[in-house]
C-alpha cells in the first residue's frame, strides 16, 4: 500500500488528528488528475475510519480485523459504485435491486452492519459521471447520513458536479507535479503519436494507419483489465471457497466492479498520455527545454528522431487532443472519434 503520509503529509496529519478527536467527516470528495490516487486513496480513508486499534498518531494500524479485511477486499460493509462500461454514467435506477445504480448503492446503508467496527463504507468512483438526477437523489443521503457511514466520492472533474454535492463533502485535493504512467500497457503509444504528429502530414493513408493503431490499443484495455484483476483476485477466490454462496457472489461482484475500475483507469491513462504528448509538443515548440518537461518519457520516440513543429501547428494539434479527451469521456463510438482525430491532425492548414 502506498505511503500516503509521505506523499501528502499535511493532509494525512489533519485527517488522523480528526480521527483521534472523533471529528472525522462523514463524506469526502477526493479530487485528483491521477486515476491511481482516486482508486487507492479511498482505501486509506476507509481504513482510517474503521480501524479499531489506531496507532498513537491516529493512522490505521493495518493489522486489526477491519484493516485486514479492507486490504484483502473482504470487508463485508464496503460498497462500490462506478459508471458502467457501456454508458459510462451512474444512473438513479428504478428499484433498490437495480444493479450498478444509485438506489441499489444507497439501499445498503440502511441495513445493519456485520463488522466489528460497525462502519459502513461507500465509494463512488468517477462521481462526476452521475447524471443530474442521480446527484440530486444522493443529496438527502449526504445531508442526513445513517449512523457510522462514510461516503468517499472521487473525481478528476469537480466542476462537473453540482455545487450542492461539493458543498456537502470535505474536499481532499491530491495534487501531483508528475503523472506516473504504466507504459507496459501502452508500449507503442508514444511512437504512434509521434508518427501521427510529425510524419503523417497530409498523408491520409498514414493517418488511417495511426488511427488503427490507436483503436487497437484502446480496444485491448478491456482484456488487459480482466487479466490483471482476475490474477489479483484468484488467491482471494480460492480462499473464499468455504464461504456460503451469498458470500462468494458478493466477492464476485466486487471483483467484477474492480475490473470495471481498472478498465476506466487504463482508459484514462490512455487519454492522459495522448493529451500529455501534444501538450509537451506545444511546450517544446514554444521553446521549453527538454530537461524541464513534466513527463519527458512520453516524448522518447520524438527525441529519437525530432522533427521541427511550428508553435501554431503544435497548438492546433493540442486543441484537437483536448477535444478528443472530452469526447472519449462520453458515450461515443471510440473508433469513429479516433479516426476523426487522426485525420484532423494530419490535414495541415
Amino acid at each position: 500500500m502506498k505511503d500516503w503520509h509521505e506523499a501528502f503529509p499535511f493532509l494525512t496529519d489533519s485527517l488522523q488528528h480528526a480521527k483521534m478527536a472523533g471529528r472525522l467527516g462523514h463524506s469526502f470528495l477526493v479530487v485528483s488528475s491521477n486515476p491511481d490516487n482516486r482508486l487507492e486513496f479511498p482505501l486509506y480513508l476507509a481504513m482510517l475510519a474503521s480501524c479499531t486499534e489506531p496507532q498513537f498518531d491516529g493512522s490505521p494500524c493495518g493489522s486489526c480485523s477491519s484493516c485486514k479485511q479492507l486490504k484483502n477486499g473482504l470487508y463485508p460493509d464496503l460498497f462500490l459504485l462506478s459508471p458502467t462500461s457501456k454508458s459510462r454514467m451512474i444512473l438513479v435506477g428504478d428499484t433498490d435491486d437495480d444493479p450498478d445504480t444509485l438506489r441499489n448503492f444507497q439501499h445498503n446503508f440502511y441495513l445493519g452492519s456485520t463488522t466489528e467496527s460497525g462502519w459502513k463504507i461507500g465509494i463512488i468512483q468517477d462521481c462526476d459521471t452521475m447524471n443530474e438526477n442521480a446527484q440530486n437523489a444522493f443529496l438527502k443521503t449526504l445531508e442526513e447520513p445513517p449512523e457510522k457511514c462514510l461516503f468517499i466520492l472521487t473525481t478528476g472533474r469537480p466542476g462537473a458536479l453540482l455545487p450542492t454535492i461539493r458543498s456537502r463533502c470535505q474536499i481532499l485535493t491530491l495534487t501531483d507535479n508528475h503523472c506516473t504512467y504504466d507504459f507496459s500497457c501502452f508500449p507503442s503509444l508514444p511512437a504512434t503519436l509521434k508518427k501521427l504528429a510529425c510524419d503523417a502530414a497530409n498523408d491520409l493513408v498514414g493517418a488511417e494507419d495511426c488511427a488503427k493503431e490507436l483503436i487497437d490499443i484502446l480496444d485491448s484495455l478491456d482484456d488487459r483489465a480482466k487479466e490483471t484483476i482476475t490474477e489479483k483476485w484468484t488467491p482471494r477466490m480460492e480462499a473464499a471457497k468455504q464461504l456460503e454462496s451469498a458470500g462468494i457472489k458478493l466477492l464476485e461482484k466486487r471483483r467484477d466492479g474492480e475490473i470495471g475500475c481498472e478498465y476506466r483507469r487504463l482508459r484514462e491513462q490512455f487519454t492522459s498520455i495522448l493529451h500529455a504528448f501534444f501538450a509537451q509538443l506545444a511546450l517544446l515548440a514554444g521553446g521549453m527545454k527538454q530537461e524541464i518537461l513534466p513527463n519527458p518519457e512520453i516524448m522518447e520516440a520524438y527525441f529519437q528522431a525530432p522533427t521541427e513543429v511550428k508553435e501554431r501547428e503544435a497548438l492546433r494539434m493540442l486543441t484537437l487532443a483536448e477535444k478528443l479527451t472530452d469526447t472519449l469521456r462520453t458515450n461515443v463510438n471510440d473508433a469513429l472519434a479516433l479516426r476523426t482525430f487522426a485525420l484532423s491532425v494530419a490535414i495541415k492548414k
